[in-house]
């Protein structure tokens, strides 16, 4: 990956990059790590060696992890970038994350060596993850693996009377006895009313008889995330709620079934959407119909009504249509998808269809 990168350095005559996210330093180097307040980074040159920048104490983390390469490892007392300075004298243009680098970490930067042109790397490091190759793909299989074991785990804890904390807290128990220590995002358990919120927050409702429960989780494996949502009817339910819920199965289905290499992004989009206006819902559907999956769990490409890039055979992504009705009823159904060449996988495997507890 380090080759890619300075081959696109070289073309537009930028002098060096510096990758400061988790995700971009574990895609270049193979080493990941959350430093918190402390450096992390990778400086790229255009011609030359790599340089990893991250505390002392995680030099030989690193180095298991597999990097042979040079090593700035510091200590509290220390300032990395001067270290780095030792090594790199001069240097006036740098492709940086202008969406991750701080303006106050900039200009630290700049302190140490001067003012720079800085370009933005964000682009170019989206294009190279983008299409993810065979060692990825195995991994995101089996984030997904376990994202449907958290579902089927979700789904036989629930009772009446139990709260969304007390499922929530079943599911990553047993997903920490199966060795995941590190969820996507925060875990979303949501009854009833509580599911028409699209991003709702987790607490005391207790289930009841006739509610559809929304589960919206995923598990970092090795570094790569997944992310499944999925509805489920605890006891019998309405005709209103029934029809919220196959209007949006419809919707996942349609889109999931236009995926293929060559189609654009905003048609998937504009397919789900269809379905959901066509039902008389489509002011309830308020988001983006997908996002990219990988090492972020939300990263490009986005799947939106104006997305103009073109799927290619690697690509992943979520497809996830919902419909919330406030005081009514919220559903959403999210798959994990790999473009194929001739069409898609899913990789998320657990029943659309609703089940019924």
């Amino acid at each position: 990956m380090i080759k890619k990168v300075q081959t696109y350095l070289q073309k537009e005559n930028i002098e060096g990059a510096f990758l400061t996210s988790t995700e971009n330093v574990t895609y270049t180097t193979g080493f990941r790590s959350d430093p918190h307040e402390r450096w992390l980074a990778v400086f790229i040159p255009a011609d030359g060696d790599a340089v990893l920048i991250c505390p002392g104490m995680e030099t030989e983390d690193a180095k298991r992890a597999g990097w042979d390469g040079d090593i700035i490892g510091y200590s509290d007392t220390e300032n990395p970038l001067t270290l780095l300075k030792e090594r790199v004298p001069s240097i006036d243009s740098l492709a940086i994350e202008k969406n991750h680098l701080t303006v106050e970490r900039l200009e630290l930067l700049q302190g140490v060596f001067g003012q720079l042109t800085v370009h933005p790397a964000e682009h170019f490091m989206n294009d190279l993850r983008v299409i993810k190759n065979e060692s990825e793909i195995k991994l995101l299989k089996k984030a997904a693996e376990f994202a449907d074991f958290a579902i089927e785990t979700a789904c036989k804890e629930l009772a009446e009377g139990k709260t969304e904390l007390d499922v929530l807290s079943i599911i990553e128990f047993e997903l920490k006895k199966k060795g995941i220590t590190e969820m996507s995002f925060s875990t979303m358990v949501l009854t009833g009313e509580n599911a028409s919120s699209p991003h709702g927050t987790p607490g005391e409702s207790r289930i009841q008889k006739g509610d559809l429960v929304l589960f919206d989780l995923g598990v970092v494996y090795k570094g790569y995330c997944s992310d499944i949502t999925r509805t489920v009817a605890f006891g019998d339910i309405d005709g209103r709620q029934r029809e919220i819920y196959d209007t949006v199965l419809k919707a996942e289905m349609t889109a999931l079934e236009m995926v293929k290499p060559g189609v654009k992004a905003s048609e998937l989009d504009l397919a789900a959407r269809k379905v959901i206006e066509d039902a008389g819902y489509g002011d309830y559907f308020p988001h983006r119909l997908g996002h990219g999956l990988g090492l972020n769990v939300h990263e490009f490409p986005s799947i939106t009504s104006e997305s103009d890039f073109v799927l290619e055979e690697g690509m992943t992504f979520t497809i996830e249509p919902g419909i919330y009705v406030p005081g009514v009823a919220g559903v959403r159904i999210e798959d994990d998808v790999l473009v194929t060449k001739e069409g898609y996988e899913t990789l998320t495997k657990f029943p659309k269809t609703l089940q019924t507890y």
